[in-house]
This record gives C-alpha cells, sequence and structure tokens, in this order.
C-alpha cells in the first residue's frame, strides 16, 4: 500500500483519545486514524448513496461497479 505523510491540526482532547487507544490496544496511531478514517468514509459512501437515490440520480452501471471493483483489489 502507497502511504502519504500528513501534517494536520486537530483539538487536543482528539489527540488525548488517540493517544490513549493507542496505548491501551498496542496500535500505531497511524493505523488507529487509517482505520477511523476508513469508516467514516464508508459511512460517507452510504451518505451519497441515500442522497442520489432521494435526488434520482442514474445509477451506476452493473458492469462499470464491477469494474470499479476490481481496480481496489
Amino acid at each position: 500500500m502507497n502511504t502519504a505523510r500528513l501534517n494536520i491540526t486537530i483539538p487536543a482532547s482528539l489527540n488525548d483519545d488517540i493517544t490513549r487507544y493507542s496505548q491501551e490496544l498496542n496500535e500505531k496511531k497511524s493505523h488507529l486514524i487509517s482505520s477511523a478514517l476508513d469508516m467514516y468514509f464508508d459511512y460517507l459512501d452510504l451518505k451519497v448513496a441515500e442522497k442520489r437515490a432521494v435526488d434520482g440520480e442514474s445509477p451506476i452501471p452493473f458492469d462499470d461497479f464491477f469494474e470499479d471493483l476490481k481496480s481496489d483489489v
């Protein structure tokens, strides 16, 4: 997996939570943040799909969907 280094600013309380969970679970902070973002983006995907359904946008063609899946693997 390719990685990118980011320099971000977050509230101190959020950093404290990340540090606490990192120590308790014996995980790197970057792994916890990456996992949390993956879950959040899954949630956003659902929200976007719901919005598209309500707005009446046409769905992704079947073949395009599976082509996208292949490229993610």
